[in-house]
């Protein structure tokens, strides 16, 4: 239990520590580029439309009509122009978030493995257990499941407390799932993969849920964006930009726990690097024999 805890919070440190490495920087910025473009074409093409009509939809609901009518008589009017883009933006974070998951574990994971392996586990063998069309489909099929989890959650997150829990549990979940996959698709075998995922299960999982709250957390700047509307072309991208981060720093800190995982199972089986052979002993050198005192009596 102590060494699987030394080993998530080792992996940790150096996560934080690679995160300030400018080649890490860099990579981060490349899918902000296309997150951009997507983010910013859809809210131009569909922000007024998807707004005017979750602006109708709450005003013609009958169960809610008696809550405007109720708040009506408190002073509160037009509740639904201001509530309207807020149920927008909740619906439209979540897709942004995941597209981040995908565009990190697309363009970005692969970059990262190699950076750690190179830097870290030069030495440690490549068994290939995971194809890149393995890795897309185990993706897609996380991302379906998380879609699904998302749908049938959110009504939930009317509830105050849950819509701060439930959102990066998921997240939480399809990270695990996507990035401790990439992490291990190059250097583990099959089995040995799935060995990784019985053993430390709970500390994978507790990582892409720490990673989802991580992943919340910009969601606030996402949030000012729309209050200070001026600001919305400059905050918007930044919020992503720190999404995007984060799930750098998420499959950091998976890479470097799989492969010291992958490391230590493989030194427990008593399997070792190639090239890597036990030092032998060289065979002893004979002392020369003495010459018997006969010998030297019968040549003198």
């Amino acid at each position: 239990m102590l060494a699987r805890m030394g080993l998530f919070i080792d992996s940790f440190w150096r996560a934080v520590g690679y995160c300030l490495m400018p080649r890490v920087i860099v990579l981060s910025l490349l899918p902000l580029v296309l997150i951009t473009v997507v983010a910013l074409g859809s809210g131009y093409l569909f922000w007024t439309t998807a707004v005017a009509w979750t602006q109708t939809a709450l005003e013609s609901s009958t169960w809610l009509g008696l809550l405007w009518g109720w708040l009506h008589n408190f002073g509160v009017d037009n509740l639904t122009v201001a509530l309207a883009p807020l149920l927008v933006l909740m619906g439209a974070t979540p897709l942004i978030v995941i597209v981040c998951v995908l565009a990190v574990a697309v363009l970005m994971a692969p970059a990262i493995v190699t950076l750690v392996a190179q830097r870290r586990f030069s030495q440690l063998q490549r068994k290939r257990g995971g194809s890149f069309l393995a890795s897309v489909l185990w993706s897609l099929g996380a991302t379906i499941a998380a879609l699904i989890a998302l749908v049938l959650s959110m009504p939930l997150w009317l509830v105050p407390p849950l819509v701060l829990i439930l959102p990066p549990l998921i997240w939480g979940w399809l990270t695990y799932r996507v990035m401790a996959f990439d992490a291990l698709a190059e250097h583990a075998s099959k089995p040995e993969r799935q060995e990784i995922f019985k053993r430390h299960q709970l500390s994978l999982l507790s990582i892409g849920v720490l990673s989802g709250f991580l992943g919340a957390a910009p969601g606030i700047v996402w949030a000012s964006g729309v209050v200070f509307a001026a600001a919305f072309l400059v905050l918007v991208p930044i919020a992503i930009w720190i999404y995007t981060l984060v799930f750098a720093f998420s499959s950091l800190w998976f890479t470097h726990f799989c492969l010291a995982a992958l490391q230590q199972l493989r030194e427990q089986r008593g399997e070792r690097p190639p090239g890597d052979t036990p030092a032998t002993a060289a065979p002893a050198t004979p002392a020369p024999s003495l010459p018997s005192s006969s010998h030297l009596q019968d040549n003198p």
